[in-house]
């Protein structure tokens, strides 16, 4: 404002234009009522109301007052609403009254005169009410006289030369000069020329009422007609312009400040849209996870199951890891969030319902536990399939052993031979038939087997059990047919029996023997033939303990095979002495001595063949345990150093010393330590894939599994992020409140001192307020600053918070308020126009797009809230 606070001599014009009464009263009839006119329309308008005749229209004090009211910001007394002369005089000496409370002397006008209608003492009225109220507030500085001026020249004089109201008003230059030393965009004063005062009036006049809201109070052609312009009315709309620019820098300073507060809010807002996407990804990751790792519908085959347990290992390796990474920087970026409101004076932020840390941290530990179930899941159902195609193949062969021993067997019972056959034929057929009976009796085990067998089946949920059962069905219904037929054959032979007079008890000795060791022998071929399945040394040396057992069996089973060969060659001895018509072949037996001799063979052949299974299977577990002893002798090593380095963490976290620069220099090299003790885990892992490819499911050689040590490794990385993460926060903190080394040094001390209990920096919140505080209320506030998000512990960082948040110098709610208020020219409400022509654009429309509509009495269309609006950047209102 220097220009014009440099402008006028005042002293001069005063004397010059308010000096006696006569004076005044006829240079202010020479004055243009126009000017006048338009000054009191510029404050009338703001009440929504004007004055089209200055004599008149101030006749019943009614305007009057509420012009005194608008320019003043003050009430006046209750004027009276009658039309009566004593109510006119009443409401102009209460104006009156009120503009000599002012300190102003009101020589010779009268209320009469005003009521009714002086021109002379309404103008004297106008005049003075216009130098206590615009122009007595213009404090002069310096000497009389124009300031810095525009530096254009004209013609080689300079463009404006102006040391009072004088005549030099005339040509518009000065007028020009004052808009454009404010507001230079708005006149191109180089192209300006002195001789075209006319132009250059209208310009500035036309300019102040377009842009500067400064209604035309004089017309060109009353300045430039006359010797010397009025200079009452030149002040008037020079004091015009004063004010118009002297609020313009209010408003400047003012959105200089709410710039400040919107920048700190759009940054703080962007960062918590970050974290509640972070958040959102993170949580929809874990609830399209958490059914896959809950699917327990097996599969049918062991390759469908092990290729479950393959992309469960895939998961665990490359797709949780990542996500493992992303939990932790959400984590971080909340704690730097809270930090960055604190220091900005803005309340906590608390994110979406569902989107809060703990929330993750559930969702996340339901994750892991879907995890375990899953992987034991995995793994028993793999013991499953393994256990039923193991039961299945024995079912197959005993199945198959015993169809081909069946067969034929009906159709034999079924035979009627007996009725033609001679005595001696049917006492063969009967020995026969009792010989049959024994071979029956010895396969009935064999069924009892295939039926338990298939039942176990069904027990472990087995996928093709519908055909075992069929076929163990179609047996038992064969067995029990065999076994009625049987019955039915032995009761027609025992019918004829009395008719049998001989028999030849060395076919029937033969068939008796020869049976059970026919069913021994192929008993033993199955059983040196049957798969097994082990885990441990101690299990494959049990079955070679017992397959030693067999082969010590073996010289008894011979004497056997010989005794039953002698029958045999006894039999013939017979046959050929007593020329027995027995056409070459044993009557009760189908068995034989080149089958007897054949089976014997081939098992024989078959117990080296045991021995090598045995072998490398003791081989195969005994490279197994060398796998459980290589993962233990790592895992025992990694364990103890990842729970070592937790807790040189949490001491670390407590006793460092020097600068907080210092400090997180020594943690990211400690950090840096870890991450390079990750190809040792990277190694565990690879032993581990080894135990799982080979099928261990148990080592007793160490207490440590995989899980285990992914879990203490993911913990250690989380817990040195997170101890760097608040050192950091402490370094933002220091640095914008403040707080000097020594400073964070008392307060860590002080800190330690109650955190004895804790070495993790984190003091529990106690239930009841200490006796040091003021009552309840007072504990309460401090709580909601150390503990805004009711963790229920205090950190570090809340604490430093606290010991320093009094002193810091910060923004509040009422200091925005009011930069609004002169934004808006002193209204409760704001426009859109007047925040875009203030504020930069993405900030106006920001404030645009967030400000309620005003619903006071006194708004007009359009209106904003900006009280509400400042409330709520500070958390005291919904924003």
């Amino acid at each position: 404002m220097e220009i014009l606070l440099q402008m006028f001599a005042l002293e001069n014009l005063l004397s010059s234009g308010g000096g006696g009464k006569g004076k005044t009263a006829n240079s202010l009839l020479l004055s243009s009522p126009q000017t006048f006119t338009a000054w009191c329309n510029s404050h009338l308008r703001k009440a929504g109301t004007q004055i089209e005749n200055i004599e008149e229209d101030f006749r019943d004090g009614l305007k009057l007052m509420l012009l005194l009211e608008v320019i003043s910001g003050e009430r006046l007394a209750k004027p009276e609403r009658g039309k009566m002369r004593v109510h006119k005089i009443s409401n102009v000496n209460k104006a009156l009254n009120f503009i000599a409370s002012k300190g102003v002397k009101l020589v010779s006008i009268g209320a009469e005169e005003i009521v009714d209608g002086n021109a002379k003492m309404t103008l004297g009225m106008i005049w003075t009410i216009i130098l206590r109220f615009a122009i007595q507030d213009i404090s002069v500085e310096g000497k009389p006289g124009w300031g810095p001026t525009p530096t254009g020249r004209h013609g080689g004089e300079p463009l404006t030369n102006v040391s009072s109201l004088s005549p030099s008003w005339k040509d518009g230059l000065g007028f020009c000069a004052l808009i454009h030393r404010h507001r230079p965009e708005l006149i191109d004063y180089a192209k300006l020329r002195k001789d075209d005062p006319m132009t250059n009036l209208n310009t500035a006049f036309d300019v102040a009422e377009k842009y500067l809201d400064i209604p035309k109070m004089l017309d060109a052609e009353d300045i430039v007609g006359t010797a010397r312009p009025d200079e009452k009315a030149i002040m008037t709309y020079v004091s015009s312009f004063y004010h118009a620019f002297s609020g313009a820098q209010k408003a400047e300073t003012a959105a200089n400040r709410i710039c400040k507060v919107l920048a700190v809010n759009q940054e703080n807002e962007q960062l918590m849209e970050d974290y509640e996407k972070l958040a959102s990804d993170l949580l929809e990751w874990i609830r399209r996870t958490i059914p896959w790792l809950e699917n327990r519908m097996p599969e049918n085959t062991m390759q469908a199951m092990q290729q479950k347990l393959e992309d469960f290992r895939d998961y665990r390796r490359l797709h949780k890891p990542p996500k493992v990474q992303e939990k932790c920087q959400l984590e971080i970026n909340f704690n730097t969030l809270q930090t960055k409101l604190r220091l900005s004076n803005r309340p906590a932020f608390m994110p979406s319902e569902g989107k809060m840390v703990s929330d993750i941290n559930n969702a996340w530990g339901g994750l892991e536990g879907a995890e375990k179930g899953y992987e034991e899941w995995l793994l028993n159902e793999i013991r499953r399939l393994e256990r039923l195609d193991h039961l299945a193949e024995k079912f197959r062969q005993k199945a198959a052993i015993h169809e081909a021993w069946t067969e034929g067997k009906e159709e034999m019972l079924q035979r009627r031979d007996y009725e033609t056959a001679s005595l001696s034929e049917i006492k063969a057929l009967l020995k026969k038939h009792e010989a049959f009976e024994s071979d029956l009796a010895a396969h009935q085990d064999r069924v009892e087997q295939i039926a338990a067998i298939a039942q176990e089946l069904n027990e472990l949920d087995y996928y093709d059990s519908p055909s075992v059962n069929a076929r163990c069905q179609r047996i038992c219904d064969q067995w029990d047919a065999l076994g009625a037929l049987s019955q039915k054959r032995s009761e027609a032979l025992q019918r004829t029996e009395k008719l049998l007079e001989t028999i030849d008890q060395l076919y029937l000795e033969f068939a008796k023997r020869a049976a059970p060791f026919n069913n021994w022998m192929e008993g033993a071929m199955e059983d040196l033939q049957d798969s097994f399945i082990v885990h441990t040394i101690e299990e494959i040396q049990g079955l070679s303990t017992a397959h030693e057992q067999f082969k010590a069996t073996l010289p008894e089973a011979d004497k056997e095979r010989q005794a039953i060969l002698g029958i045999h060659n006894e039999i013939a001895k017979i046959v050929q002495t007593y020329h027995v018509n027995m056409a070459g072949s044993n009557p009760y037996t189908t068995i034989n001595p080149q089958e007897v001799n054949a089976k014997w063979d081939k098992v024989r052949q078959l117990v080296p063949l045991r021995d090598q299974s045995l072998i490398e299977e003791h081989a195969r577990q005994q490279n197994n345990e060398r796998l459980r002893r290589q993962f233990a002798n790592q895992a025992n090593v990694i364990g103890p150093w990842i729970q070592t380095k937790m807790e040189e963490i949490g001491r670390i976290s407590i006793e460092m010393h020097g600068t907080l620069e210092d400090q997180l220099t020594h943690l990211r090299q400690y950090e840096k330590s870890i991450i390079n003790y990750k190809p040792k885990i990277d190694q565990l892992e690879g032993d581990h894939q080894l135990i799982q490819a080979a099928l261990i499911f148990d080592n007793k050689h160490t207490n440590y599994t995989m899980e285990h040590i992914r879990v203490g490794w993911e913990q250690l990385l989380t817990t040195i992020a997170r101890t760097i993460n608040e050192i950091e926060n402490q370094i933002l903190t220091r640095d914008a409140k403040g707080i000097s080394q020594e400073q964070l040094n008392e307060f860590r001390a002080s800190f330690n001192h109650f955190d004895r209990v804790s070495p993790r920096g984190l003091l529990p919140r106690p239930h009841a307020p200490p006796v040091c505080l003021q009552g309840e209320n007072e504990f309460s506030r401090i709580m909601s600053v150390v503990d805004p998000n009711r963790m229920g512990v205090v950190t570090f960082q809340g604490f430093i918070d606290f010991m320093s948040r009094e002193t810091a110098d910060t923004d509040t709610a009422d200091q925005v308020m009011a930069s609004f208020k002169i934004l808006a020219g002193d209204k409760n409400y704001i426009l859109a126009d007047e925040l875009r022509r203030e504020l930069p654009p993405d900030q106006a429309e920001y404030c645009i797009a967030r400000m309620a509509p005003y619903s006071g009495p006194d708004g007009v269309p359009g209106a904003l809230d900006y009280m509400s609006f400042s409330t709520a950047l500070y958390g005291e209102s919904d924003l």
